[in-house]
């Protein structure tokens, strides 16, 4: 699938869920990132994704903190390389891939909490890991 077909499926919750494992979601902040920026691509993506997570009949996975730190990870790591397409970007930052990628700013119990799910919660110094 294409870059556009990617993110037209993604938008329009035409993704199957097997499909939508965690490297579909970095490629989708990935694409919209590069079309809209950060700010407009993060209300985009989590509007997407909540549509997404209805769609599968599990809104209850919806993380608001998750998806914040994570595409907020993903674009720190294209403005190391803004012209990169997605391939380089696999390539380039292969920790973004893993789903332990938060845990030098979370850990489990923040994340775990009602708060860190239902809105984006900072990281605090003296309390990571």
């Amino acid at each position: 699938m294409t870059d556009k077909e990617f993110l037209h499926a993604f938008e329009t919750t035409d993704l199957s869920e097997a499909d939508f494992n965690h490297a579909a979601h970095v490629r989708a902040g990935f694409l919209l990132i590069h079309r809209h920026g950060f700010s407009r691509a993060l209300a985009h993506y989590c509007e997407a994704l909540r549509a997404l997570t209805e769609h599968f009949g599990v809104p209850e996975k919806y993380h608001e903190t998750i998806t914040i730190a994570y595409l907020a990870l993903i674009n720190e790591q294209i403005s190391h390389d803004p012209g990169g397409n997605w391939t380089a970007f696999c390539k380039a930052h292969p920790d973004v891939f893993s789903k332990e990628a938060l845990a030098v700013f979370y850990t489990p119990a923040q994340l775990a909490t009602p708060q860190a799910r239902a809105t984006f919660i900072l990281p605090r110094p003296g309390q990571r890991p």
